[in-house]
């Protein structure tokens, strides 16, 4: 998979310790092993994207295997199909570290984090972790066998940009009855609001669509972790919070759809 210069779009060379292109635009190689591709233009916040806090929560839950039936999903629909694979929001790179060892295919791993992918590098050797935005993806036309987005933003254009001709797009997103357990505990009243699960992307086409459910339990500060990890997070109230720390046990109800498609021909 060939990487492009985020400010003219030039391919990068590995010069040493660096990425560089034919304008002399340079990004070092971390200590960890990640490339921060993401120019301060591209940036929204100082740091967007998760705090540390957040990566090493979300990887101390999954790594309980409680989402384990999800990633054999996505793993039952990239079989067959070669990669390259593309991450794209892959946070501390659970997921697609093993989708990439279940095909045997090269993975780069995106996230707009620089927290997340300096987790991911730092544990997952032998991989590409870039900062960069899903927005102004930092990859050559038509150079990726796999593209993932897990419970992350869709970017259809620059997706359709990326992806090969014999590409797929696997999106993960979840459904409206997702975590009602832990909903029910961080808010007085659950509101359910319509969400497309299915949505139609410009330029792509759908294949297949698979739901998944399935109960699971977690305990003690997984607890904490588990709600780190969603958009719950931002929007939990001090009593939410409260009520929370209070639970010891949680039992709920994992709900997601994961959609495959291709680019149009």
């Amino acid at each position: 998979m060939e990487l492009i210069c985020p400010i003219c779009h030039l391919p990068l060379a590995q010069e040493g310790r660096s990425l560089r292109c034919g304008r002399n635009h340079s990004f070092d190689v971390a200590r960890q092993g990640y490339v921060n591709l993401l120019p301060v233009q591209q940036k929204r916040s100082l740091n967007p994207g998760d705090t540390r806090e957040q990566v090493l929560s979300r990887r101390a839950f999954l790594e309980t295997d409680s989402y384990a039936p999800i990633v054999e999903a996505v793993k039952s629909a990239a079989q067959g199909h070669p990669g390259p694979i593309l991450d794209v929001g892959c946070g501390e790179g659970w997921y697609a570290v093993r989708v990439a060892e279940f095909l045997g295919a090269e993975l780069t791993g995106l996230d707009i984090s620089k927290e997340a992918v300096r987790c991911a590098a730092a544990k997952y050797k032998g991989h590409r972790w870039l900062c960069g935005t899903a927005a102004h993806l930092p990859i050559a036309d038509e150079s990726v066998g796999v593209l993932m987005s897990m419970f992350a933003l869709t970017m259809p254009q620059e997706f359709q940009r990326v992806l090969r001709k014999d590409g797929i797009f696997i999106q993960v997103l979840a459904a409206q009855d997702h975590l009602m357990g832990l909903k029910s505990i961080i808010y007085p009243e659950i509101l359910l609001k319509d969400k497309d699960s299915v949505p139609t992307l410009e330029g792509f086409e759908l294949v297949q669509s698979t739901p998944v459910r399935f109960e699971f339990t977690v305990e003690g500060e997984q607890i904490t972790n588990l709600l780190s990890m969603t958009p719950h997070f931002w929007r939990i109230s001090a009593e939410g919070a409260r009520r929370l720390e209070q639970t010891q046990v949680l039992n709920d109800t994992a709900s997601c759809v994961v959609n495959v498609y291709r680019v149009k021909r």
